[in-house]
Parts: C-alpha cells; sequence; structure tokens
C-alpha cells in the first residue's frame, strides 16, 4: 500500500528532476497531484463495500491509510497551486477561490478533509466518541466536492470525470441502508456453504469490524 501510494509523488519527483513534466510543469504537477487525490478518496469510499461484499474484514485495516494518502495528495495539489501557481499572493488566491467557482468547490472539499486527517488516530475515536463517525461521513460531501471540482475543471473531455461520478454514485448507493443490507444478505450466503463444507457445522459467526462512514 505504501509503495502503490507513494509512487505517483515518486513518479513526480523524479520527472521533475529529470526535465520530464513538459511543456507545462505547473499544470502536469496539479493534475497528476488532483487526480490522485480523487482516485484515493474514492479508493477509501470502496474499502467498506468491499468488506460487506466479500466478508474480508481485514481490509478495514487499509481504510486509515488511504484516507491519509488522499489528504496527503490533496494537500501537495493545494499548496502547488498556492506556492507554484499563485506564489502565495494572498489576494490573488482569494480572489481566484471566490471568482472560480471550481475552485471554490475544489478549496472546500480540501477544508473538508482537514478535520478527518487530524482526526483519523485511535485517541481522536476515544476522545469524539460517538461523533466521530458523524464527523467522518463528512468524506461523502468531500468525495462529492471533488468530482465537482474535476468535472467543470476540465473543458472539454468528460470522459474521466463522469467515470468518476458514475463510481462515486455507485460506491454511495452501497451505503443506503437497503441496498447495504442485501449485499451483506448475498455475501453471507455466499460464504455459507463454504464454511459449512469446511467446518461441518454450519456458518460461523460473522466477525464484525467498526462501521466507519
Amino acid at each position: 500500500m505504501w509503495a502503490g501510494a507513494l509512487s505517483p509523488a515518486l513518479w513526480l519527483g523524479h520527472a521533475a528532476l529529470t526535465d520530464g513534466l513538459g511543456a507545462n510543469p505547473i499544470e502536469k504537477l496539479t493534475h497528476v497531484t488532483g487526480m490522485t487525490a480523487l482516485v484515493l478518496l474514492l479508493c477509501t469510499l470502496a474499502v467498506t463495500p468491499v468488506r460487506r461484499l466479500t466478508g474480508w474484514n481485514p481490509v478495514i485495516r487499509l481504510r486509515r491509510l488511504l484516507g491519509l494518502f488522499a489528504f496527503f495528495y490533496a494537500a501537495l495539489h493545494f499548496l502547488i497551486w498556492a506556492v507554484l501557481d499563485m506564489t502565495l499572493a494572498w489576494s490573488w488566491m482569494l480572489e481566484d477561490i471566490a471568482q472560480r467557482l471550481y475552485i471554490t468547490v475544489g478549496f472546500t472539499a480540501f477544508l473538508l478533509l482537514i478535520p478527518l486527517a487530524v482526526t483519523s488516530t485511535r485517541g481522536w475515536i476515544r476522545r469524539l466518541g460517538r461523533r466521530w463517525a458523524r464527523l467522518h461521513r463528512l468524506v461523502y460531501l468531500a468525495a462529492t466536492l471533488g468530482v465537482v471540482h474535476f468535472f467543470w475543471l476540465v473543458k472539454s473531455d468528460i470522459r474521466q470525470p463522469l467515470l468518476m461520478a458514475v463510481i462515486l454514485a455507485a460506491l454511495l448507493t452501497m451505503r443506503l441502508p437497503p441496498v447495504s443490507a442485501r449485499l451483506a444478505r448475498g455475501a453471507r450466503g455466499r460464504r455459507a456453504p463454504r464454511r459449512e463444507g469446511a467446518e461441518g457445522n454450519g456458518p460461523a459467526p460473522a466477525n464484525p469490524a467498526a462501521e466507519v462512514p
């Protein structure tokens, strides 16, 4: 997971050192970091449906790391825009955020990810209790705004943002209680014959993992 998630950053670093970012290096850096952040955010949202469909509970351990890497690339995406594109000119940055709607939406998505990253530790989970799960449901809004940001940024070929929108819609639909319950029943039904054949004592009880947004 670490190798896969860090590979885009390592590739960008190598390309920057070898003059391989093309004619517009800032645009390349911005695009790759933004795309990587969005892909990792969707992967984070896919963990719970995968667990429910397969019954593979250990996959839940990957969710926190995926979420933190998504925030890492979102922060890089923002810093590249703020430092390299806007040269930290705060008046220009505020004007851009206020006047260009796709930047407004993208900046809002980044702000929503900050408290999620800060409170991702076990200590914060204990301190916040049930409020932690409610807070982390903001990831749904952040992911939606991220897809909208990408959609409005693209001027002609909308195939990639449209694909992201379809994937996000599917992941959110799978979280609706009726759909989630049906998927869980189907997964238990598929696993039961294997357990009966292996153990001879009927299906083993599910090993519940912590439910997070």
